[in-house]
């Protein structure tokens, strides 16, 4: 049977990641797992938890939460080669929605997570000076990056709203980037691209911010990332975009372009990179593919 470290994020989806942990402890222990969960007030202490866990042998990691509680500890469960599963708790959980689990319903996640057969999905490095980072979902820079470092600098409102209010202020000045692009296909053969986009994505996944299909037609499995980016457009029609992204039909627009790579570096000026939701800093950034990197438990993948 399965030694589990059960990480529980507590402030999870409006705080439901403390009732769902309960219920996770509940039937994975009925089912004959052993379980020891792992909690704390901030990411250093949960991953110091979680070490000493996985030093005692646990062989798969729960995780209750959103990509964040997730993107935290990426790099632990990959070096330990563990197995992992997810209950979505979070405001955003689109991994959960690429691995294609019924996110909004605890107990038939529990049942795929005791009848399923691991697989293994890529993740994306990211080098940003002498750092690096794992992505699950998507890397995202442009215009989504700037509303998310307004909306963050905010003190009110809380909730969506914010986000709401932060999107109208950067309508109001936005323009164009500059992107400079080089990107490394599947045969090594190397493209640098210089244009002005509304915003560049580095999809691992096909969705972020909860759902928003940026790498539509992205998937988990196949070796390489997904790189879109969409050129100037202007400001009413950026904002008729994004309801599109909800469906992935804004990869139907002549100003949509995507690549798809085993590596990419990133540079515009004074804009942030945003990863699994998360602030990763400025860029330049680069991200490479790590195939068949994280054994995750979930329905196959489609044929």
């Amino acid at each position: 049977m399965r030694h589990a470290a059960l990480v529980v994020n507590p402030m999870s989806g409006k705080h439901r990641g403390e009732a769902i942990g309960e219920v996770a402890t509940r039937r994975l222990r009925s089912a004959g797992w052993t379980v020891d969960r792992v909690t704390g007030d901030d990411v250093v202490s949960v991953r110091s938890s979680l070490a000493a866990v996985l030093a005692g042998g646990a062989d798969t990691v729960v995780v209750t939460g959103g990509d964040g509680a997730l993107h935290g500890i990426l790099d632990l469960l990959v070096e330990a080669d563990v197995t992992i599963g997810v209950l979505p708790a979070g405001t955003g959980n689109d991994l959960a929605r690429a691995l294609e689990l019924p996110y909004g319903d605890t107990e038939a996640c529990l049942d795929i997570l005791l009848n399923s057969t691991p697989r293994r999905i890529d993740l994306a490095l990211v080098h940003q000076g002498d750092q690096e980072r794992l992505v699950a979902t998507v890397v995202a820079s442009g215009f989504d990056s700037k509303v998310n470092e307004r909306a963050n600098a905010m003190a009110w409102p809380r909730g969506n709203m914010r986000y709401n209010i932060a999107i109208l202020a950067e309508l109001r000045a936005f323009a164009p980037i500059p992107f400079a692009l080089e990107l490394t296909d599947a045969s090594g053969d190397i493209t640098r691209i210089d244009t002005g986009a509304m915003l560049v994505a580095i999809g691992n996944g096909p969705s972020f911010g909860g759902g928003l299909r940026i790498a539509h037609g992205a998937s988990l499995d196949d070796g390489l990332l997904d790189v879109c980016l969409i050129r100037p457009v202007s400001r009413s029609l950026l904002i008729r975009t994004f309801p599109k992204l909800q469906k992935g039909t804004h990869v139907t627009m002549e100003e949509f372009e995507r690549y798809r790579v085993r590596s990419v570096r990133i540079e515009a000026p004074g804009i942030v990179a945003y990863g699994d939701g998360e602030r990763l800093g400025d860029l330049p950034l680069t991200a490479e593919v790590l195939p068949a990197a994280l054994s995750v438990l979930a329905p196959p993948a489609p044929a």
